[in-house]
This record gives C-alpha cells, sequence and structure tokens, in this order.
C-alpha cells in the first residue's frame, strides 16, 4: 500500500482474560490465577515492529505494567510511546467520576514511575467515553493527560462511546477539545450516512484482508489520516479458552487469531 497521510498505530496492552466481554465480578477476583501471556504477546509485537522500523503507541493497563514492569521498560527503550489504558479495566460508564481520577491517575503514576518520563495518552477500556461521561475529559486534563483516543465512531457496538466533534480544529489526526487537550479519534470507514468498523481489533481479524485494505485507502483518500488499533491477545492462537460467551461474543474473539 502506498503511504500517505498520516498513519498512527497504536495497541492497547491487556491480559487474554481481562476483555470486557468476558467481565464478571467472579471473574475479576480470579485474574491472578489465570495463566499471564501478555508478555511474550507483546514481545512478538516489539519483534515485528523492529523489523519493519515501525513505532507505535502503548496504552498499558495499569494492573499488567504493576506485574510487567520490564515490558513496559522495554516498550520504551525501544522508542515506542507509553500512554495508558487506565488502571483495573472497569468501564467508566460503571464508574463515580471519584473512581475514574483514582483510576487514571493511579495508572499514570504507576507508568510515569517505571518509564521514568511523562505519560501523556489515555484510552478507556472498550471507548466508553460517552455523553453521560463527558465529565471523564475534564478529569484527564487535571490529571495531566493531554490526549484521549477514546473516540469511535461505530455507534452500533453496545459499549463504544460517541462523542460529538463536528466543527472542531484538526491538527493531523488530532482533534482539539480545549486550548491543552486533544482527541484522536480510531478511524471507521463512511458509507453514505452508514459507519462501518475499520480502525482493527476484532473487525481486523473479520474482514477480508484485500477489502480492509481498500477500505483504509478510502479513509485515507477523504481523511488524510488512519488509525489502527488492536490488542496483544489477537496474535495469541493458543491462549486459553473460556466457555462462558455467547457464540457471537465467541465468534468476534476467537477468529482469525492465527492469522
Amino acid at each position: 500500500m502506498k503511504r500517505e497521510g498520516v498513519h498512527a498505530l497504536s495497541f492497547d496492552v491487556e491480559e487474554h482474560f481481562q476483555v470486557s466481554a468476558f467481565w464478571s465480578d467472579e471473574r475479576r477476583n480470579k485474574w491472578e490465577s489465570y495463566e499471564s501471556r501478555v508478555e511474550r504477546n507483546v514481545d512478538k509485537i516489539l519483534t515485528l515492529l523492529s523489523l519493519r522500523g515501525i513505532h507505535a503507541t502503548f496504552f498499558v493497563l495499569g494492573w499488567v505494567a504493576s506485574r510487567h514492569r520490564g515490558l513496559v521498560k522495554t516498550i520504551v527503550d525501544q522508542g515506542h510511546e507509553l500512554a495508558s489504558h487506565g488502571f483495573g479495566h472497569e468501564l467508566i460508564t460503571t464508574q463515580r467520576p471519584d473512581q475514574f481520577r483514582d483510576d487514571v491517575r493511579k495508572s499514570k503514576q504507576l507508568l510515569e514511575d517505571i518509564a521514568g518520563a511523562p505519560v501523556y495518552g489515555y484510552r478507556a477500556p472498550s471507548f466508553t467515553i460517552v455523553p453521560r461521561t463527558r465529565w471523564a475529559l475534564s478529569i484527564l486534563v487535571e490529571e495531566g493527560y493531554l490526549y484521549d483516543s477514546s473516540y469511535n465512531s461505530f455507534a452500533m457496538h453496545g459499549r463504544y462511546g460517541h462523542l460529538d466533534l463536528s466543527g472542531r480544529e484538526t491538527r493531523g489526526i488530532a482533534v482539539r477539545l480545549s486550548d491543552n487537550f486533544y482527541e484522536l479519534p480510531v478511524s471507521n470507514l463512511r458509507i453514505g450516512k452508514r459507519v462501518l468498523p475499520w480502525g482493527g481489533g476484532g473487525y481486523f481479524r473479520l474482514i477480508p484482508s484485500y477489502l480492509f485494505r481498500l477500505g483504509v485507502r478510502r479513509i485515507l483518500t477523504l481523511d488524510k489520516t488512519y488509525l489502527f488499533y488492536m490488542h496483544p491477545w489477537e496474535i495469541d492462537p493458543d491462549q486459553p479458552k473460556t466457555e462462558q460467551l455467547s457464540w457471537g461474543y465467541k465468534f468476534r474473539h476467537y477468529t482469525n487469531l492465527d492469522k
């Protein structure tokens, strides 16, 4: 693919058992007992990026960072941007403002302590900054973040957030929300009035690769920017499987992990 416009590559660093679709209080209490696979999966990604000479942003969950401090250091030492995915992977829609503040402050302080450098970016679990949780943006500003990357325009997903970014000043891939705070929206494909999920995640594995490339070209033609995301567990076909999922979630989570 001809590389034109602004390309942004990002990874949400979490364990295979921390996916929002798996969430229950019972499973949350068992996190410590599940097999950790995040380090080996991120190492694979870092090797691929190094071979290509590509740098990315890693939104690291604080819970993971607290248990894999060396992995966080490796990400930074290899020249990638370190950003926050919160601490405990709780959806913002389930938190009070004070709980959210504690979560993002704890994550930021931990990551900065490990990296020895400022952390400026944040991405919400399952993109859950929605109109009723827009208060989260002002808290991010107050806690020293410079940008959020939680806006996902694919509104048909049950959990994804949705913000009105119309009429805002744009600078490349960033949309200015205030004097010192920006939104970096995940890219999706617009066809007429329809928005199709084209920013990565499970949709990258489900949509045929030739068709996905065509969609990315279309996004670059229209927007001159493209922001992609995925998770380390999405390159791990040997991860333990859970039976506590609906057929639809199983299909979306496990399809094409080997590809």
